[in-house]
Parts: structure tokens; C-alpha cells; sequence
């Protein structure tokens, strides 16, 4: 009876130790909220930690990352999209709660009920049109979906259910339809070997593996078809040797989820973060990470090196915002994405970044759209294709405003420096107060 009481203790004892002790401060920092997570260390303890953020659509302004012995802490500067800090307490319990049940490992992602397809290959104008073409006339419903192209590369998750039972897709015969005719479609007139398509039941968090599918993909060696921006990250990766550590560096533009994207790539690349630190300045983002594999070595080789370098490059680019962000919310019905999809196809549009989604009825749908070589889209083109597709329910949309300074002190420079431009900052909140959409852009 002592020994089994004696275990239940250090049963009780284990679990207290391994659940991460999470404190949610607003108080500290005058300009965002300090969330911070303590843990026991383990792998992907970090990615964890950071994926409960992202997945709130929080920004991360700053953070640093330190690991002691078998010890691990986080601190995270975070605010919403708009640079507030966060104030709602339902929002506040709810990353609490999410933050200390990371170590069950058994979040939900919301997928249940439907099938997942998995597609892979060599993007071109109007694929997608032709994937949806094909799914509408399977009899397959989309409610969710994201894609992304990198390097002449796409890859897409679907979700989809039978269009007349409301089900996931079990049956075997369509299952091997579904399959057959997708990759047709994905192999094209030359992409034979390399174009996949796999479907799962499986739930999984949909732009890690859109992340890992890439990766084994080997979108990071490809050169760029589409012509992209110029403003390509910066990354190096040198060996501190005394302390074993390698010490990667990352510069570039900032954006939502970029801390995500790198820890992310890193964590299924098996190395770990030891220490990190994450500052934001403007519209600019600086990165810095000691890692080691798993093993506790460093980065032992000039391949591995150049791997990392290409790899975390990669893992910023797939995610940027190329082109036009258009908005389309409508009734859903069946055969929607086909038409929407179509009708950009025959306007020589091509979609970069997609995220499908279905609420109740509605569908609520986002797309990024350049021209068929990577340009911006003829703004003549885009309002023709609004008004085949509807006015009032395709829209373009600026992106959202983050990490960026406030208008006083964006005044303040200008003002200092004689003719400095405003910033993209504060032109995106003078558009948004001109549209009515917030009511002061100060």
C-alpha cells in the first residue's frame, strides 16, 4: 500500500514537473504582452509554444529563448495584428490553457470528419482551377484548404467530404478516382516524376505539414520560376566552437507567423534551439538561434551549412504575400472554387497563396494573385475579374497592419529627416481610415 502510494506521488510529482508553468503579464511592457513559459526540456517543446501563438494570429514582437541544463524558458513580447495589447481575458485564459497542455500533445485542429488530400508538383497557371474542377466533379465538397508556391513548386492540403452524405470519403473505388485523376492533373505534360498526391485521414497542423511537404519536395534547391521581391532573406550560419553551439542569423521583412516558419524548419530538420533571441524594428525582423542536433553537435560540414542557409531562406519565402490579396466571401455551393478558380485562369492569373475556408453556409476565401510570370496584376484585369465573379463578393483587401511604428514617431522622423517617406505603415492605415474600416489612422 506505502509503494503504491509512494508511486501515485511520483506519478503526480513527474506530471507537475513536465507541465509548462505559463504567466501572462500586461503590466511590464507598455506597448505589448509579456507571455512567458517555463518547461522541462524537450524536442519541439519550443515549436509547441510558438505554433499556440501563431495559431491565434498574435504577433510576435520579441522573444527570447534560453535553455539550462534539462530546463527551458520562453519570453514572448506579443500583440494582435493591430499592435494592441492583448486585453480580452477569454483570449488571455485560452493561451494559458492552450500553453500548459502543449506536453499532452493531443490539440485539435478542427479536421475531424474529413479527408485530407495531399498534393505536390509543378505549379502553373490555372492548376488550381484544374484540381477543383476535378473535385467538383467527383462529388467532392472543399471546406478547408491551404497553398503555397515556392521555386516553380505548389503544395496544397485539402480537406474535402462527400458532397451527398456530408461524410468523410471512405469508399476505396473513389478514393483511387480521386487519386488517379488528381495526379494527371499534377503531372501535366512535364512533371511526371515528381508530382504526388496521397490521401489521409490522418489530422495534422495544416501549414507544419504544408512546411514538411515542401521540404521533401525539395522546393529549397529549385530556382524561381516566377519572378519575386527583391527583398530576399538574409541568412547565415556560423560555429561558435568554444561553447559548441551553431549560431544562425536570419534578416529580412517582417511578417505574422516568420518565427513559426523558422522553428518550424528547424525542429523538422532535427536540430534544437538552445537559445534565441527575436527583435522587430519597423517593418524588419532580426533572428538569431544557437542550436545543435539532437545528438548535442553542431553543424560539422560546408553542405550542411549551405542546406540550412537554403532551408530557412525557403522556409520565409513560401509564406511571403506575392500579389494581389483578394477576398472572396459568398454563399457556398458546389462547383464555387471551379468558377472562381476558372475565371482567373482565363485571366492569366496566376494564385501564389490560397486559403480556403467554409463557415456554416458562407465561404470565406483568400487568394493572392500575380500576373502569369510573378508581376503585380493589371488593376484592369482585377476589376474585370471582380465583376464576372461579383463586386460586392470578391474585394481586394489591404494586408493587415504589424510590427510597425506609430504614426507619432513615423511623424517625427519624417519631420527629422526633411524628406523621409511615411512608412508602408502608415500609408496601409491612412487607406484603412479612408475605407472606413477603423476610425483614425493616428
Amino acid at each position: 500500500m506505502e509503494l503504491c502510494n509512494s508511486y501515485n506521488e511520483f506519478e503526480k510529482l513527474v506530471i507537475k514537473m513536465s507541465t509548462p508553468r505559463v504567466a501572462i503579464e500586461n503590466g511590464v511592457c507598455p506597448t505589448a504582452t509579456i507571455v512567458k513559459v517555463d518547461s522541462a526540456r524537450r524536442h519541439g517543446i519550443l515549436l509547441e509554444a510558438v505554433q499556440v501563438l501563431t495559431d491565434l494570429n498574435l504577433s510576435i514582437k520579441k522573444a527570447y529563448i534560453s535553455c539550462d541544463g534539462q530546463w527551458f524558458m520562453d519570453v514572448f513580447h506579443v500583440t494582435d495584428l493591430d499592435g494592441n495589447k492583448l486585453t480580452d481575458k477569454r483570449v488571455i485564459s485560452f493561451i494559458e490553457q492552450s500553453l500548459e497542455t502543449t506536453h499532452h500533445g493531443c490539440r485539435d485542429y478542427g479536421f475531424h470528419g474529413l479527408t485530407a488530400l495531399e498534393l505536390t508538383g509543378t505549379d502553373r497557371v490555372g492548376l488550381l482551377s484544374e484540381v477543383f474542377a476535378v473535385l467538383a466533379d467527383l462529388q467532392c465538397n472543399v471546406v478547408e484548404s491551404k497553398v503555397w508556391t515556392h521555386n516553380g513548386r505548389i503544395a496544397s492540403l485539402i480537406y474535402v467530404k462527400d458532397c451527398n452524405s456530408g461524410s468523410p470519403i471512405e469508399d476505396s473505388q473513389k478514393i483511387d478516382r480521386i487519386e488517379a485523376r488528381l495526379r494527371n492533373v499534377l503531372k501535366g505534360d512535364n512533371d511526371i516524376r515528381s508530382a504526388k498526391m496521397t490521401v489521409s485521414m490522418a489530422v495534422t497542423h495544416t501549414e507544419r505539414r504544408l512546411h514538411q511537404m515542401m521540404f521533401a519536395d525539395r522546393d529549397y534547391e529549385r530556382k524561381p520560376i516566377l519572378k519575386r521581391s527583391a527583398d530576399s532573406p538574409l541568412v547565415t550560419v556560423h560555429n561558435w566552437e568554444e561553447r559548441a553551439y551553431s549560431v544562425v542569423n536570419v534578416q529580412c521583412k517582417d511578417r505574422t507567423k516568420l518565427l513559426f516558419d523558422i522553428v518550424c524548419t528547424l525542429t523538422d530538420m532535427q536540430y534544437v534551439v538552445y537559445h534565441a533571441t527575436i527583435n522587430t524594428e519597423g517593418d524588419r525582423a532580426y533572428l538569431e538561434f544557437y542550436i545543435r542536433h539532437m545528438d548535442g553537435t553542431p553543424i560539422s560540414s560546408e553542405p550542411e551549412r549551405q542546406r540550412v542557409i537554403q532551408c530557412l531562406q525557403a522556409a520565409v519565402e513560401r509564406r511571403a504575400s506575392e500579389g494581389v490579396r483578394l477576398e472572396l466571401c459568398t454563399t457556398d455551393r458546389q462547383g464555387l472554387l471551379a468558377d472562381v478558380t476558372r475565371t482567373f485562369r482565363e485571366n492569366a492569373l496566376n494564385v501564389t497563396r490560397a486559403e480556403i475556408s467554409t463557415t456554416s453556409d458562407t465561404a470565406q476565401n483568400v487568394f493572392y494573385v500575380t500576373d502569369a510570370i510573378g508581376n503585380p496584376a493589371d488593376p484592369k484585369i482585377i476589376e474585370a475579374v471582380r465583376q464576372k465573379i461579383g463586386m460586392s463578393d470578391l474585394k481586394v483587401k489591404e494586408l493587415p497592419l504589424i510590427y510597425h511604428e506609430k504614426a507619432e514617431r513615423e511623424e517625427q522622423e519624417v519631420g527629422a529627416g526633411g524628406a523621409v517617406l511615411l512608412s508602408l505603415g502608415s500609408l496601409v492605415r491612412r487607406n484603412l481610415y479612408n475605407l472606413g474600416l477603423i476610425k483614425s489612422y493616428s
